[in-house]
């Protein structure tokens, strides 16, 4: 039984890693080895940073990958604090309508962004906020998965800390502060990647919302580089590996916390 799930666990890595593998491949090949067809290889026969160098002086690649980072990092902020702050409200504060409130946000879970996509339109360009990075940060700075996976690890904490705290003459905000944000480090640590990578990620929303081509993010910049180069897969590739490596390195660096939070989430 062990050899089969540890078979079934090398198969499923197979399958995860390959697309990444064959992306990596292509981005260090010669553009002659991609287009001359013959023999498939799985590495190529020369290593080359042409593809990059092609990428990098023919699009704004660096102005792309800091408007990234820059909204990636502002919404992530701004979605982390809303959802610990819901998160401790709904988990262990006692107040009119929460169940029903609760479950509401829940409900939006299930509602995809282009449901919405027109009325978030109306209200950006009626905020005058529209080709602007608010435009892209404001619209997502607030997670409904977010604040169930925050009130979810909360309900974890015993309640007797914080009522020992209440009964010393804490008030909520050092409540909060002093005691539940320390406890909560895996859970910050999860709430960050996942709008890290959802924002860095979006495509759909930040290309309604942003116009100027030096706003534009990475997903926004890759279709505007197969627009213009659709048969370069090289450079394609190599575009995409930047898109792909921050979040893996990310991810890599801090993967523990990401498995502890989600463990003490109940998420499984």
């Amino acid at each position: 039984m062990k050899a089969v799930r540890t078979l079934a666990v090398a198969v499923i890595g197979l399958i995860t890693v390959a697309p990444l593998y064959w992306m990596l491949a292509v981005a260090f090949s010669t553009r002659s080895e991609l287009l001359g067809g013959g023999e498939l290889r799985l590495w190529p026969r020369q290593l080359t940073t042409s593809n990059f160098d092609r990428v990098f002086s023919s699009f704004p690649v660096t102005t792309w990958l800091g408007n990234s980072v820059a909204i990636a990092v502002a919404t992530t902020i701004i979605s982390v604090v809303t959802s610990l702050l819901a998160g401790y409200a709904f988990a262990h504060l006692r107040f009119r309508f929460s169940t029903p409130l609760f479950f509401v946000a829940l409900a939006t879970m299930v509602l995809p962004v282009q449901v919405i996509m027109v009325a978030l339109f109306r209200i950006v360009v009626g905020l005058e906020l529209y080709g602007t990075y608010w435009a892209v940060i404001l619209p997502t700075a607030a997670s409904a998965f977010g604040l169930f996976l925050a009130r979810q690890f909360m309900l974890g904490i015993p309640r007797e800390l914080i009522e020992a705290a209440r009964l010393d003459g804490a008030s909520q905000w050092q409540i909060f502060r002093r005691i539940v944000l320390p406890l909560s480090r895996p859970l910050i640590a999860v709430l960050t990647f996942m709008s890290l990578l959802s924002s860095w990620n979006d495509f759909a929303w930040p290309l309604i919302a942003l116009r100027e081509n030096e706003l534009f993010t990475l997903p926004i910049g890759l279709l505007y580089l197969q627009g213009q180069a659709n048969s370069d897969y090289g450079a394609t590739m190599a575009f995409a590996l930047v898109n792909v490596v921050p979040m893996a390195v990310v991810f890599l660096l801090f993967q523990r916390y990401f498995i502890a939070g989600f463990a003490r989430s109940g998420i499984k």
